[in-house]
């Protein structure tokens, strides 16, 4: 175990020194000041004979701090983007000024992309692999090629996302060490213990470790295929589970205009004031019917395809809600709608979401101080995303027991809401969302409906094929901690982040042994 702390330690000091040299703790400091004694680590570390050099002097604090994150690599990326989720800890504006951190970095070699998919599909699958192009596409963890496959005799185009090499290894390597790093803070500034780092950069690791596992996304858009074939205007694209595994995921290529691409849509006579309307209406549908929704849904991830549909990509981040969620959360957003406050206090008691002594009509009161003040606004300042965060902070006062999907929800609505305002800045989200919402609520009060229910449940299995259930049940409790900010403690995950502490610990109670010994041996001799 020494070992492997002493290796820990080397690989801190690359980091700390990685992070030295940059402009992050200059940029940083100015938004939320760091204690004394890490400005004194820092200026210790960057100590250097060399020259420092200055980059980005053209570009502003946020596009600073985001360029030299960018340029650290993987594992900085993913942090600041995590951060970005948790103003808690960096502030709100230094957490808004990471908002735009961009996920890319160079690509890899197009043999080195070859010799993995050889690897990992085989070389049969590889041989049968037409015209496989260099990488079009390259983020932090994986990129991106063309290619054509040989689909039961027919050709198809497919994106291939291969994962970039070694790089589990190189960030579970490099998360361990910010982790000690995070507990060696934790043990000498106290006053940061409620901040949890250690349990941050443990949430994190958790949630990448899954990225890294292309099979679960896989499971995940092929699910979410299943769920919305149906929808018209609306298409996942296919997963062909022979040319896919954890390393390797193939897909039906999207040939379409990316959803930012305001101009390039209005050139081909699409609709943008439709297509805002439409991404809110089939966001709301998979939420509320399916109760699985695409979780990052920022307007990279979403083009519109030669037919005018919608088409979303990236399925690593998925959200999911259980039947008395998708229930709740469809007569809490029409109750605020029809502004029947008494309705939506009687939805969170019956849900059991606040306590049965919660006088009903101080409930309603406390909700009506939310509702009122949103509907005296002008539509384009009306945001139902930003209504549910309203709503858990005034229940929390009642003593409500926020479900973690239905936060992850919240957060998603406003980034879709967002990207539905930049096709079209007067898009009423309340108007748009109320068809949807009252079409649910009559489908599921229909007996019928209610009877083909246990048909329903059973067809989960078939939309899960090929089954992965230990990479299901991980991503469930991933996402569920990506939501809540926090790892449940009945968790497997709990278990393990208990066990790293305690080696942690026990590393620190040697090291000061150690270093003890070390100064009464040198006062024996000397």
């Amino acid at each position: 175990m020494e070992n492997l702390m002493i290796k820990k330690f080397i690989t801190l000091f690359k980091l700390a020194r990685k992070i030295a040299k940059s402009d992050i703790l200059n940029i940083s400091s100015k938004f939320k000041k760091p204690p004394l004694v890490l400005i004194i680590l820092f200026q210790l570390l960057s100590f250097s004979l060399s020259k420092k050099e200055l980059n980005n002097i053209d570009k502003n604090e946020g596009e600073r701090l985001s360029s030299s994150l960018e340029s650290m690599g993987t594992t900085f990326i993913k942090l600041g983007q995590f951060l970005a989720t948790r103003p808690d800890i960096i502030g709100e504006e230094l957490s808004s000024k990471l908002e735009n951190l961009q996920d890319r970095l160079p690509a890899f070699s197009t043999s080195k992309a070859k010799e993995i998919i050889k690897n990992d599909l085989g070389i049969d699958t590889y041989n049968s692999i037409i015209d496989l192009s260099e990488p079009i596409a390259a983020a932090s963890i994986a990129q991106v090629h063309k290619a054509k496959i040989n689909d039961n005799g027919t050709i198809k185009d497919v994106a291939i996302k291969i994962l970039r090499p070694d790089i589990k290894k190189i960030f579970n390597e490099e998360i361990d060490a910010m982790m000690l790093f995070a507990f060696i803070i934790e043990s000498f500034l106290k006053k940061t213990k409620r901040l949890k780092l250690v349990e941050v950069v443990f949430l994190l690791k958790e949630i990448t470790n899954l990225e890294m596992d292309l099979r679960f996304e896989a499971a995940a858009a092929n699910e979410y295929s299943e769920n919305t074939k149906n929808d018209a205007g609306f298409m996942v694209p296919q997963i062909y589970w022979n040319f896919t595994s954890e390393n390797v995921m193939t897909l039906d290529w999207i040939d379409g205009v990316s959803i930012r691409e305001t101009n390039e849509l209005k050139n081909r006579n699409l609709d943008t004031n439709k297509i805002a309307e439409d991404v809110i209406q089939h966001f709301l549908r998979h939420a509320v019917r399916d109760g699985f929704f695409h979780a990052d849904m920022h307007q990279g991830n979403i083009f519109i395809n030669k037919s005018g549909q919608i088409v979303p990509i990236d399925f690593g981040i998925m959200g999911r809600l259980d039947k008395v969620s998708k229930r709740f959360l469809a007569e809490i957003l029409f109750g605020f709608i029809q502004r029947d406050y008494k309705k939506v206090a009687e939805v969170h008691l019956a849900a059991g979401l606040v306590p049965n002594n919660v006088p009903l009509d101080d409930l309603a009161q406390a909700l009506r101080s939310i509702g009122e003040p949103i509907f005296g606004q002008a539509v384009k300042d009306i945001s139902g995303g930003k209504l549910l965060k309203q709503l858990f902070d005034v229940t929390e006062k009642f003593n409500m027991q926020t479900q973690p999907q239905l936060l992850m929800l919240q957060k998603t609505m406003v980034v879709v809401e967002g990207v539905a305002r930049k096709l079209n800045p007067n898009t009423n989200i309340w108007t748009t969302s109320k068809p949807v919402l009252e079409s649910w609520l009559k489908e599921t009060k229909d007996p019928i409906n209610n009877f083909n229910e246990t048909i329903k449940n059973t067809s989960e299995v078939i939309k899960r094929l090929p089954e992965f259930p230990e990479i299901m049940d991980k991503a469930n409790q991933a996402l569920t901690f990506l939501a809540s900010g926090q790892i449940p403690q009945n968790s497997n995950s709990y278990t393990a982040l208990n066990t790293k502490k305690s080696e942690m610990i026990a590393f620190r109670n040697q090291s000061i042994i150690g270093l003890l010994s070390l100064v009464i041996f040198g006062l024996l001799v000397f």
